[in-house]
């Protein structure tokens, strides 16, 4: 599910009916569970993206530091130099060509993305946990505004 999916469903899932306050009431609870699946599917696909960054870095450390095979690199489609004709850059040098190596921004790009929805999430989940304070208010307004 996109950020932009989760936006439109808040944005239709957070309104409060004032006029059947029992019933948003009862609602809190699906909308927590709904909203619940969706924060434990972001932090399973972000431990995937996690532990996919990891074993590209190594792949990638092989890569640079000349210890791939010409087979493992058919595979992934990599060119047979990484350095393309230059000379080979010192140990201290590799972390230059890993961070910026395209595979790693990407996934990295990736982690960044779940983040945000992970983000977007916890700040939804709060306000659901706060849901029955909002009908409380809007309860004590009526009736502030009613004169009782």
């Amino acid at each position: 599910m996109t950020l932009d999916d989760i936006m439109k469903m808040w944005e239709v899932d957070c309104e409060i009916d004032d006029l059947a306050l029992d019933d948003e009431t009862k609602k809190t609870s699906k909308l927590h569970a709904k909203y619940l699946a969706l924060v434990n599917v972001n932090r399973l696909q972000r431990a995937k993206l996690d532990s996919d960054l990891d074993s590209l870095k190594k792949d990638k450390w092989l890569y640079y530091t000349g210890k791939m095979t010409k087979q493992e690199m058919d595979i992934r489609g990599w060119q047979y130099d990484p350095f393309g004709g230059a000379t080979k850059p010192l140990k201290s040098e590799l972390t230059f060509y890993t961070d910026s190596d395209e595979d790693i921004i990407k996934i990295k790009q990736k982690i960044e993305y779940q983040k945000t929805i992970g983000n977007l999430l916890e700040e939804i989940m709060n306000n659901l946990r706060w849901r029955h304070t909002h009908v409380k208010n809007i309860i004590d307004w009526k009736k502030f505004v009613s004169g009782s």
